[in-house]
């Protein structure tokens, strides 16, 4: 299992102790989203005059909303890429169809030109007998 990490870390001016198992970068990136949610909302008037309780109901609320987003834009991703790769599922049966197809007309052809060489031999020695039997 992996170790956990302590690391301290300034939200809002004041520093934290954030323990988890992820990296402290990791935690170091969290802690500044929350601060730039912080100082984004922080230049609005009507923001910073609300009571400290709501403004820390509005940065969660806004920081759940992202959430939210960023989930329902993973859902699409992963449904585009289903899509994809159903796509590419289809296209590779296709190719491999196709190939079978070509592969089949290549062997057709083959037997066709053997055919048609076998023919003109047969041609050739019949006009040879003909003209031979002509001579005499």
């Amino acid at each position: 299992m992996a170790m956990k990490t302590d690391t301290e870390v300034l939200i809002g001016g004041k520093v934290f102790t954030l323990t988890g198992y992820e990296s402290e970068d990791y935690l170091q990136r969290v802690a500044s989203y929350i601060n730039n949610k912080i100082a984004e909302y922080g230049k609005i008037d009507s923001f910073r005059r609300q009571p400290m309780d709501r403004q820390n109901v509005l940065l969660q609320l806004n920081i759940a909303d992202d959430y939210f987003k960023a989930k329902k834009q993973i859902s699409l991703l992963e449904e585009e890429l289903q899509t994809k790769e159903k796509e590419l599922y289809d296209l590779k049966h296709e190719l491999i169809a196709t190939q079978i197809k070509l592969e089949n007309t290549e062997k057709s052809l083959q037997n066709t030109q053997n055919d048609l060489n076998e023919s003109s031999r047969k041609i050739i020695r019949l006009e040879t007998e003909l003209a031979e039997h002509n001579k005499k």
